[in-house]
């Protein structure tokens, strides 16, 4: 009998009431956001307090009702069931509809309490529980942290209680299970960016844009900035946890909210906003495992749609998996995906004329100069070489693949000598030894480590590195008369704030994740940026878009 009643329990527990009251008074889907931002506060924004109170009662109904059920043979087997619905509200099978995205259960936490007491949790434990998860409450205006110390207190108390000790395990489960549940507004709580009391949600409105971007760590400590996992780094210096581990642990991991991007305002009047997601997947992992990483993009696309964004940008090294997002996106057609590559053109385009005047300014000759391009089997790259090749004496042109660099040297020259532009000499080489006579060095490849080291480079030379990480060592920054300019950088219009340092200066962020804000200010889906081809008038729309919402390129 009591199996039979623990079945049912479970099953009130997975019961979607509120959904369904919902759908049925006011027609809406309350999970138009997601699970992230399904709950009582999502709903009062939504759908208004009437709503929303209703869905949550039917949540503290479902509770209650379980543990008066296990209640009518004793506290213990109350606090059984209590479990039991709670897992029923988190992983309801898949027969009802709006089953599958669920809130976080506060509602259904707090009905456990006054099931509880019904069933014979004594009076100044009950008040103890509501008291402190109250306290809680007014104190950090978190309501997860409240409905996290709901069941916190519970086991404590239930602890030195008189019932069975397969009762107290099962409240400490409940905890457990509560905790797992409210992980991601634990770790968004550490980082700063969860919602409290009176703010709005991150969702999109006519004054609010929202979008997402996936980064990812480029070096070890980068694995660290993150709360959730800097207390690991003390261990991982020590040597009580290799390396190894570290990397193995992250290929497990499913990418996560990591960080907020606040403050951005556009000329216009609104703000962005953007999610900064990650699989915690250094740069070699990402290309040596390409489905790995390709799976990993594509989760990041549908939490990102969770989230309630419109547009998710591929930052660094995921831009290039799933045949540059193509995959991504056929996998995720709900959201729009993009890797960034025009407006990441746009601002080279437009930051090299002012670093060749500033580099005429320092008292040197365009005409006379060696200028080299490292990368220029790619699409970015090749683009500097067409832009730079008739304003310079020399161009040495540095890829991967011979065949195709002598193809585009060809084509390169035809073009100027059509138009009748000054045709330099043009030099194609895998060797990067080539680029030791240049005066003027431009690197745009996808390679995870630095391919530029002091032996590649000539004193007083200028470097504009357009690689993410960096093509170029540090070491070669202490060569004499040595400039390195970091490229494809974008400050957004107004104060922009984070907690994450994306390395590239403060206020500042890479064109890649200024297209996503772009894209999804605009909402011109069709000029996303998705596999190798990155069409001329894609790249101009975003330079021009860029500053009429008040985007600046950094040079």
């Amino acid at each position: 009998m009591v199996f039979i009643l623990a079945i049912l329990a479970y099953l009130i527990g997975s019961l979607p009431l509120g959904y369904w009251a919902i759908r049925r008074l006011s027609g809406q889907d309350p999970r138009l956001a997601s699970a992230y931002n399904l709950g009582l506060e999502n709903t009062l924004h939504r759908l208004g307090p009437g709503p929303a109170l209703l869905a949550f009662g039917l949540d503290v109904l479902k509770g209650l009702l379980a543990a008066w059920i296990g209640g009518r043979f004793g506290l213990s087997w109350a606090v059984v069931f209590a479990l039991v619905v709670y897992l029923g509200h988190l992983h309801p099978p898949r027969l009802f509809s709006g089953a599958l995205l669920r809130g976080r259960g506060a509602g259904v936490l707090l009905g456990i309490v006054f099931g509880l007491y019904l069933s014979g949790l004594p009076y100044l434990q009950t008040l103890a529980v509501l008291m402190v998860a109250a306290l809680v409450f007014l104190w950090s205006r978190y309501g997860s942290l409240a409905a996290i110390c709901i069941p916190s207190t519970l086991a404590l108390l239930l602890s030195l209680e008189p019932i069975s000790g397969w009762a107290k395990l099962a409240a400490w489960a409940l905890l457990l299970a509560t905790l797992w549940r409210y992980k991601e507004n634990i770790g968004r709580i550490l980082e700063g960016t969860e919602p409290r009391l009176g703010e709005p949600p991150p969702l999109p409105s006519e004054k609010q844009v929202v979008c997402a971007f996936m980064i990812h760590p480029l070096t070890v400590e980068d694995l660290f900035q993150s709360p959730r996992f800097r207390w690991a780094k003390p261990l991982v210096d020590r040597g009580w946890i290799q390396m190894s581990l570290v990397e193995n642990l992250a290929e497990a991991i499913r990418p996560m909210k990591v960080g907020e991007l606040r403050g951005v305002k556009t000329t216009d009047g609104r703000e962005i906003r953007c999610h900064l997601l990650s699989a915690p997947l250094l740069p070699h992992q990402i290309t040596g495992k390409p489905e790995l990483a390709t799976l990993r993009a594509i989760q990041g696309a549908r939490l990102a749609r969770e989230l309630g964004c419109t547009v998710v940008g591929l930052g660094a090294f995921w831009s290039v998996v799933g045949e540059k997002g193509r995959l991504v996106q056929e996998a995720v057609p709900e959201i729009e995906v993009t890797n960034g590559g025009a407006y990441t053109a746009g601002t080279v385009k437009a930051a090299i004329p002012g670093i060749l005047a500033h580099f005429e300014a320092s008292g040197r000759s365009l005409k006379e100069a060696t200028a080299a391009v490292v990368g220029a089997n790619g699409v970015v790259a090749f683009g500097i070489a067409r832009q730079i090749a008739p304003l310079v004496g020399k161009l040495i042109l540095v890829g991967r693949n011979l065949e195709r660099l002598e193809k585009s040297a060809s084509t390169l020259k035809q073009n100027l000598e059509r138009k009748g532009q000054p045709v330099p000499e043009i030099v194609t080489t895998l060797e990067m030894a080539a680029i030791r006579e240049a005066d003027l060095i431009f690197s745009a490849t996808s390679d995870p480590r630095p391919v530029i080291f002091p032996e590649h480079v000539k004193p007083g030379a200028w470097i504009y590195d357009e690689g993410v990480p960096p093509d170029v060592d540090e070491s070669v920054k202490k060569l004499p008369g040595v400039r390195v300019i970091p490229g494809g950088v974008v400050r957004p219009p107004g104060a922009m704030t984070g907690n994450l340092d994306l390395h590239f200066g403060e206020g500042a962020v890479p064109a890649c994740l200024a297209e996503t804000m772009i894209l999804a200010a605009e909402g011109a889906y069709e000029r996303k940026s998705l596999g190798g081809e990155t069409k001329s008038e894609n790249i101009q729309f975003f330079v021009e878009r860029a500053e009429a919402l008040g985007f600046r390129v950094v040079d």
